[in-house]
């Protein structure tokens, strides 16, 4: 059922599942379908609302059906002082699907210490444009590199026997607007760019999916009979089951249940009493109730009927070794897009080095929002530096509000490391509902709370959401709310002012840039002679920083989005209205579509050494295209290259975008050392969808296939090849 059982074991789950439904009381039927969340409880016992436990399901006791016991992410598991990993989109800088399984492996190990059988936070929503504020929380603008990563993590973190969720299903892509923009989109659109992914960490045994707040054709997604039924169940065979996003993914009982979403999350609003009453009057049928109840039996029976890999002890929880894996995921992340005359690495035989910019000193591992975490330790840059150099080296540190004393101490010293870019308050989730979605989360929480039989906590929530109307009492700090969409792609003026002061003054000087998305380049490029991608990198992200700019370990990330060279070449992006239409088109596609050359391509990164990629052999298998190249590392250091395969069509006979991604590989090679690379793409990657037929079409043609080290690689080869079908 979820790729993890045997036949005969399903068997055995199902026949369980449906004998222990048959005991069942409406009730408890009912009560099995919300979580319980206690937001007051959890914040006078733990000053953390949110999930510093488990949220918890009602579960039957009485029957020996286990609660779900949620926890988020995905930079680590939420709770407790877990293990803080650099962002996804860091990892997904990474192209390491295998480092991806590592990660999993870890967050399955903290989940079960922390009493967890289900995380959700294998983030998936695709990239469609930078600006998005939650952007961090997925790995990038291609649907076939996000599948890959997103799988990686499904697959590892329940081999723990911890239900994954993949979320927010779907065209979950806006923060500010979200919980009332209408996401207009044609089905093949929907289906080649928006869905792909989703499809990926399905038929690769994902327990759980939960529906987005948007709407999705006038319909909320949580409500959505197309997407929830149609496609997830009927097309793609789903058979764990949903869950709605929380507080507000769900605006009508009947609707939602009967579109196919099982359980509200993390409150009883519209479920639980509503249900109970609606199905107790005829509205909604005992079928449609048991086939949900069903479902969540099933997934949890399946899941506790494996063999445990090991004992979950609580000491699990931020283990050294993890924060080891932690400062590797940020080592293998980052991404130097600019190397001016070779200017990194920089010599270690320095004596004085500046790091200029507040977020050197500031412990900066993103968001605020619900993907939120709680490490022992956060290591900032600043205090990485002095780790790395001990006595030996003056570590000097200014900020922007010193730009003149900045210059001048760069003409002096060895090196200069300006860090620039985001923080929690510049992009992140937008806990709390604009103005125009009339929508109030402490009122709502009051409800649910009266809805559980708490009356004197509903009491105590609806004084506080009259004393902090107007005011965004979840997220603001000193006045200033935090998160949302960005209001700008860009550095702030301070930081391009500081950039161009200093960044001529001394020949070795970097950029490093924080953050968990696409920043514009163009205002600065020419004033600095090295960039680097240093992400919100984690709890260890301050340690590996130096490493990699010294020369301790070689940079192998790669862009998992285009930087364009104006924003103009970027898709339509709103924050405030309340309908948008998406496209076949955005990131590297669009850009290809125009003409327009990117100011750095989707996929591309620089190496302390040299690649060369050649031998290009491609065959037709049985159901799959075998690519087969030599790659060699042709420089004098060990380092990994990514080589990436792309597909086009010259005289397709449908509109179709130049070129797509549809394999990757990241090889380490030692210097002078060669390896063949074989990269297998099923023939099922190259199908249209048809609107006319409803159906998935393979087009017989001369495909193109280009390999090379980014979308956009001058280097890459490219040979055509016949294809058919059967």
């Amino acid at each position: 059922m979820f790729n993890r059982t045997s036949k005969d074991t399903d068997e055995r789950v199902v026949a369980l599942a449906k004998k222990t439904l048959k005991k069942m009381t409406l009730k408890e039927k009912v009560w099995l379908l919300n979580g319980v969340w206690d937001p007051v409880k959890n914040t006078v016992k733990h000053n953390n609302p949110y999930n510093p436990t488990p949220i918890m399901s009602t579960g039957c006791k009485r029957l020996g059906i286990s609660p779900i016991k949620f926890t988020d992410g995905p930079r680590g598991v939420v709770m407790n002082d877990s293990t803080c990993f650099p962002v996804s989109m860091a990892r997904g800088a990474s192209f390491d699907r295998d480092l991806e399984q590592r990660v999993g492996d870890v967050i399955g190990k903290e989940a079960r210490a922390g009493g967890a059988n289900y995380f959700a936070g294998v983030c998936i929503n695709l990239l469609r444009h930078p600006a998005w504020g939650r952007a961090q929380e997925t790995y990038g603008e291609d649907p076939f590199h996000v599948g890959e990563m997103g799988k990686a993590l499904t697959e590892s973190v329940q081999g723990h026997n911890v239900m994954a969720c993949i979320k927010h299903y779907a065209l979950n892509s806006i923060e500010n607007s979200r919980f009332r923009v209408n996401v207009e989109v044609d089905e093949r659109a929907l289906r080649e760019v928006y869905l792909p992914h989703f499809k990926k960490c399905v038929k690769a045994g994902a327990a759980s999916v939960m529906g987005a707040y948007n709407l999705f054709r006038k319909d909320y997604a949580c409500q959505s009979k197309h997407l929830l039924t149609n496609i997830l169940r009927d097309d793609w065979g789903f058979q764990g089951f949903t869950s709605s996003d929380f507080m507000f993914g769900i605006r009508n009982t009947k609707k939602a249940i009967e579109a196919g979403m099982d359980v509200e999350m993390p409150l009883p609003v519209e479920y639980q009493r509503k249900l109970l009453k609606a199905v107790k009057e005829g509205k909604i049928s005992h079928q449609t109730l048991d086939t949900a109840v069903l479902r969540v039996l099933k997934t949890i029976f399946a899941f506790e009927s494996c063999e445990e890999k090991m004992k979950y002890d609580e000491d699990l929880i931020g283990h050294k070794k993890h924060a080891e894996l932690a400062l590797e995921v940020a080592e293998k992340s980052m991404v130097m897009i600019k190397n001016e005359n070779n200017v990194l690495p920089f010599s270690k035989e320095i004596k004085k080095v500046l790091i200029v910019g507040k977020l050197a000193t500031k412990a900066n591992v993103g968001d605020h929002g619900s993907s939120r975490t709680y490490p022992k330790y956060v290591v900032t840059q600043l205090e990485g530096f002095k780790n790395f150099f001990g006595d030996s080296v003056e570590v000097i540190h200014l900020d922007e509000t010193q730009t003149e004393k900045a210059k001048q101490t760069a003409a002096l010293v060895d090196a200069v490391v300006v860090i620039v870019g985001n923080d929690a308050f510049d992009e992140g989730e937008s806990v709390v509902p604009d103005e125009k979605s009339g929508l109030n989360m402490q009122l709502l929480i009051a409800d649910a709370m009266k809805n559980m039989r708490k009356p004197l906590k509903a009491m105590i929530l609806k004084k506080e959401a009259k004393k902090n109307e107007g005011k965004d009492s979840y997220t603001s700090a000193n006045g200033v709310s935090a998160g949302g969409d960005r209001a700008i792609l860009s550095l702030k003026q301070r930081e391009i002012d500081l950039i161009k002061a200093i960044g001529r003054v001394n020949p070795n000087t970097v950029v490093t840039l924080i953050g968990g998305s696409m920043i514009m380049t163009k205002e600065w490029d020419n004033d600095v002679p090295a960039i680097l991608y240093g992400w919100y990198s984690g709890m260890e992200g301050g340690n590996a920083l130096p490493r990699v700019l010294f020369g301790e370990v070689n940079p192998g990330g790669k862009l998992p989005f285009s930087i364009p060279v104006e924003e103009k070449q970027l898709p339509y992006f709103s924050s405030d209205d309340d309908e948008i239409t998406y496209g076949m088109y955005h990131g590297y596609t669009l850009l290809d579509k125009n003409g327009f050359k990117p100011a750095y391509p989707f996929g591309f990164g620089l190496s302390y050494t040299s690649f060369s990629i050649g031998g290009l052999n491609i065959s037709e298998e049985s159901e799959r295209v075998k690519i087969s190249v030599e790659v060699k590392n042709t420089g004098i250091v060990t380092g990994s290259e990514v080589v990436q395969v792309y597909v086009g069509m010259d005289d397709s006979k449908i509109e179709r975008q130049v070129r797509l991604l549809k394999g990757f590989e990241k090889v380490l090679l030692n210097q002078g050392e060669s390896k063949t690379v074989n990269i297998y793409i099923p023939l099922d990657e190259l199908k249209y969808f048809s609107e006319k037929t409803n159906s998935w079409e393979f087009e017989e043609g001369v495909y193109n296939f280009t390999v090379g080290n980014s979308s956009c690689d001058v280097n890459s080869i490219t040979k055509k090849i016949m294809l058919s079908k059967g």
